[in-house]
């Protein structure tokens, strides 16, 4: 950040070391309901990403624009959801719905770009983008997730990609993977037969004995 000028500096706030906790993983595992029910737990707020404006312009995007400018939308995106970060965190907790994992590996699926490259996409930037405390990626079984997909109330076009457009659900699943073995705040969590509540119940006691 040496040099940077002081507009493109984030902003920081004196607070305590609240949390940040981030849930990654494919459309569909259960990261919406998990969310929030950590937020009432952990007394939380609750962001997704993307936040508003991005997220009205989200469709738009995906439909005309090319890779590059896909990108640097979302990368936008990321930029903001952070800044949206940085200001709850001043005031408690913040449980984020996706957040820079999503953005490397979903875009990598979609263009079928290296997860490496789209990684060294967004390395001028991580000085601006604050860190997670702990980033829970979900998991299940390939065939638990079809099931999921299926009966889900709010289908979007990218959840109907992923059961469309062949290997589109196998190599995100595998750029989730890699994605998380370079993420020092990765935590793997498995929700095959678990409930929402159980999962709670496991990120705030790992909360309690890693983040404390």
């Amino acid at each position: 950040m040496t040099g940077t000028p002081p507009p493109y500096r984030p902003l920081y706030y004196e607070t305590e070391p609240y949390p940040v906790v981030v849930l990654e993983g494919v459309s569909g595992i259960g990261k919406s309901t998990l969310a929030s029910l950590l937020a009432k737990r952990l007394k939380a707020s609750r962001i997704h990403t993307l936040t508003e404006p991005h997220t009205g312009w989200s469709s738009t995007v995906n439909a005309d624009l090319r890779s590059l400018p896909q990108f640097a939308f979302y990368l936008s995106g990321a930029l903001h959801t952070s800044d949206r970060i940085r200001q709850a965190r001043a005031h408690g907790p913040v449980v984020a719905d996706r957040y820079l994992s999503s953005v490397i590996a979903c875009h990598a699926a979609v263009h079928r770009v290296p997860v490496d490259a789209v990684t060294a996409l967004l390395e001028p930037f991580r000085y601006y983008l604050t860190e997670p405390t702990r980033t829970y990626y979900l998991r299940c079984s390939e065939d638990g997730l079809r099931e999921r997909l299926a009966v889900k109330a709010d289908v979007k076009r990218d959840d109907t990609d992923l059961l469309t457009i062949p290997d589109r659900l196998p190599r995100l699943l595998a750029n989730f993977t890699q994605v998380a073995k370079e993420d020092d705040t990765a935590v793997w969590l498995d929700t095959d037969d678990k409930s929402p509540a159980e999962l709670a119940d496991w990120v705030v006691a790992d909360l309690e004995r890693n983040c404390a």
